[in-house]
């Protein structure tokens, strides 16, 4: 939902995680910008993994 440099605000939804049919919205905890996105639209996630980096 977000790519890199963008600006967000505390709230705002980064990411949509699909599991087992249900979707979780990953919001930012604060402002800040998006310093890089490490996965793409679809793709399987392990757990412990790093899906984005905020400065």
């Amino acid at each position: 939902m977000v790519e890199k440099g963008q600006e967000v605000q505390k709230g705002d939804p980064l990411v949509i995680l699909e599991a087992m049919k249900m979707e979780n919205v990953i919001k930012a905890t604060g402002e800040g910008r998006v310093k890089a996105v490490t996965v793409q639209k679809g793709a399987a996630v392990d757990k412990g993994q790093l899906l984005l980096e905020m400065e």
